[in-house]
């Protein structure tokens, strides 16, 4: 087996839903499962973002007049089941089932017409960005499928190559992602992505709080809560 990963980016305007995330950077979503035959399509995503603002998302990806991934809005006549398994003050759960997925352009739909029924995926939203991996058999044309998702963005959506290659840390369980808060998850991105956590560090915990224009002692308050439920969720799971 081997992951393909690549980036579906939209502009501004081009999704409602995807605007939502462009405006709001700690708006994020994942699934926590993905799976499609030729038939149907069933997912389940966790959301996580401020409160005012998954209150709007919940008008946009409840709808089941609406498909939220195509690809090609206006071509998709799918039969489409959203529900909200869990809430919180900061969190969403939802389940999706679409029927007829031959009807829609989408991602699950074009894997599953070039890889076969059983495909995995995993997804996440965030920014202006869907990045999508695909768990496929070593023989899979993985290029013919790049074409037919390049071929079917609407205007406003571009597509880019991630990597294609053996698997590299599918997820799991992500439990972990409820417990943290906003702003918690926030920081925590921040300190992966600027370095804090590789050997030697490449940044502060000062140099993190005037990145995310806030206090140093917030910044490792918000650390050390995120490191301890990370901690927590490792041991519950792995010991």
């Amino acid at each position: 087996m081997r992951e393909f990963e690549f980036t579906v980016q939209y502009e501004s305007g081009a999704d409602d839903l995807m605007d939502l995330f462009v405006e709001t950077p700690s708006l994020y979503a994942r699934s926590q499962a993905c799976f499609a035959n030729a038939d149907a399509m069933w997912r389940i995503d966790r959301i996580v973002g401020p409160s005012d603002v998954l209150d709007r998302l919940d008008d946009l990806y409840l709808d089941e007049s609406i498909c939220n991934e195509c690809l090609d809005m206006e071509q998709c006549s799918s039969t489409r089941e959203y529900q909200l398994l869990d809430a919180g003050p900061e969190h969403r759960l939802v389940y999706t089932r679409r029927q007829e997925i031959d009807r829609c352009h989408s991602i699950p739909y074009l894997a599953v017409d070039y890889v076969g029924d059983g495909v995995l995926f995993d997804a996440e939203r965030s920014g202006d960005e869907y990045v999508w991996r695909v768990l496929m058999p070593e023989a899979t044309p993985v290029g013919e499928l790049y074409d037919a998702i390049e071929r079917n963005l609407r205007d406003g959506l571009t597509l880019e190559l991630g990597h294609v290659g053996g698997i590299d840390g599918w997820r799991g369980d992500d439990a972990f992602d409820a417990d943290l808060t906003v702003e918690e998850r926030r920081t925590l991105q921040a300190a992966v992505n600027a370095g804090y956590y590789r050997t030697p560090r490449e940044t502060t915990v000062g140099e993190l709080g005037e990145r995310l224009d806030v206090p140093r002692s917030t910044v490792q308050y918000r650390l050390q809560r995120a490191e301890g439920k990370a901690v927590e969720q490792f041991a519950d799971g792995s010991l």
